[in-house]
């Protein structure tokens, strides 16, 4: 090489070194590697970090090999102007040539030898495409882990804070443990303890896999809403306990009706064929309404909520009980009803049409009517009845239609 390559190529290899000292030193003081430095890793994060370790190892004796060589040149070069051939032969071996010295753990199998390591040498653009591979390697395992840990540490933290929320919400409403929210806390525990030392055994194609961590989240939050509405159960125990009664009352009143009901059937309707309607509804929600109180003077608020839940359910099963057994009595009344109604009505439009003084009208009429207004009333009957003197009407009709 000549004077003036031997200084444009020291000129190259300077920015190099400050370029490949300033990438090294980001590295490590990269957030990622922090974080596994100072972890007690185990399981796929510690085996990687192990290998990506000696990789950055043998990174930092390789730069400081190849550091040597150049710092060698520099000096070499400094030490006269003037370079005679014999330096500059020196000086192109040193740049050029075979001049830094792998470390030991870097010589492959093949070059070793009975009595130890055989040196082995590389060029100073070698030990830079060497030196970028490790960097790259390691780089890649540190930003894995990174990237695995932003995913999961920040959701991890606020379930830990929800639960922990949680169960001082449970304590304040019984002062025991929730079975539900206990076996959160030991599942969350564990989970915690695998995003903190081994997060890269959660990554799943290149990503976090959340999913044991979201049904965590899930179940908490809506544990933490269940225990939040009995905490207003409890505060507004007054107003709840208001909306029951009158949802028992109801229920008594629906009953009262569909007894009354139900009797004015079996009176008034022959061989209704009902089913007598159901008895004691409300009393036995007095009971349950009873049982309540007894939970809430020992302030077994979490117990009591879902029996709340369940007294409710009950309410409006037996009001729907209540109101069919009043709809079947009611129904064959309303029957009767409609029959008198319709009967009146034709009876009306035998009139219209000038037939109202007709003999086999008036009959049917009659005879309709008697079984419309006798007690118990044949509905069967009666139906046949308003039919017949509903097609004797139409048959009138038609024939004075045709007369004129």
């Amino acid at each position: 090489m000549s004077r003036e390559g031997v200084d444009h190529a020291l000129r190259g290899l300077r920015e190099e070194r400050e370029r490949i000292a300033a990438s090294l030193l980001d590295l490590d003081g990269h957030h990622g590697s922090r974080l596994l430095k100072g972890a007690r890793l185990a399981g796929e994060t510690w085996r990687r970090w192990d290998a990506a370790q000696a990789r950055l190892a043998m990174l930092w004796r390789l730069f400081d090999a190849y550091q040597r060589v150049l710092d060698t040149a520099v000096e070499l070069r400094e030490r006269s102007a003037r370079l005679d051939a014999a330096t500059l032969m020196e000086l192109t071996g040193m740049l050029s040539g075979l001049s830094v010295e792998m470390p030991d753990g870097e010589i492959p199998l093949e070059a070793r030898t009975l009595l130890g390591p055989q040196q082995r040498r590389v060029t100073l653009d070698d030990a830079v495409t060497l030196m970028s591979e490790a960097y790259t390697f390691v780089a890649g395992e540190i930003a894995a882990a990174d990237a695995a840990w932003t995913a999961l540490l920040l959701p991890l933290e606020e379930a830990e804070e929800g639960w922990r929320e949680t169960a001082r919400l449970a304590h304040s409403l019984d002062g025991t443990r929730h079975p539900e929210l206990d076996r959160l806390g030991r599942e969350l525990t564990a989970l915690g303890r695998l995003i903190r030392t081994d997060p890269l055994s959660l990554v799943r194609d290149g990503h976090a896999d959340t999913a044991r961590l979201d049904r965590v989240r899930t179940t908490l939050g809506g544990l933490r809403v269940e225990l939040a509405g009995v905490a207003r159960l409890r505060d507004d125990y007054a107003g709840l306990k208001a909306q029951l009664v009158a949802s028992i009352e109801h229920v008594e009143e629906t009953e009262r009706r569909a007894r009354a009901t139900y009797e004015a059937a079996i009176a008034k309707i022959e061989s209704p064929l009902l089913p007598e309607p159901s008895g004691g509804l409300g009393t036995g929600l007095r009971d349950r309404l009873a049982a309540l109180e007894r939970l809430r003077e020992a302030e077994r608020w979490v117990e009591m909520a879902g029996r709340v839940a369940e007294l409710e359910r009950a309410a409006e099963d037996a009001a729907e009980r209540a109101r069919s057994d009043l709809r079947l009595s009611a129904g064959l009344l309303d029957r009767r009803g409609e029959l008198r109604g319709r009967l009146e009505a034709y009876r009306a439009k035998a009139a219209r049409i000038g037939m109202a003084e007709d003999e086999t009208l008036t009959r049917l009429y009659g005879q309709a009517r008697d079984l419309l207004w006798t007690a118990p009333c044949d509905l069967r009957a009666a139906t046949v009845a308003v039919a017949e003197y509903q097609r004797a009407i139409r048959a009138s009709e038609s024939e004075t239609g045709t007369r004129r």
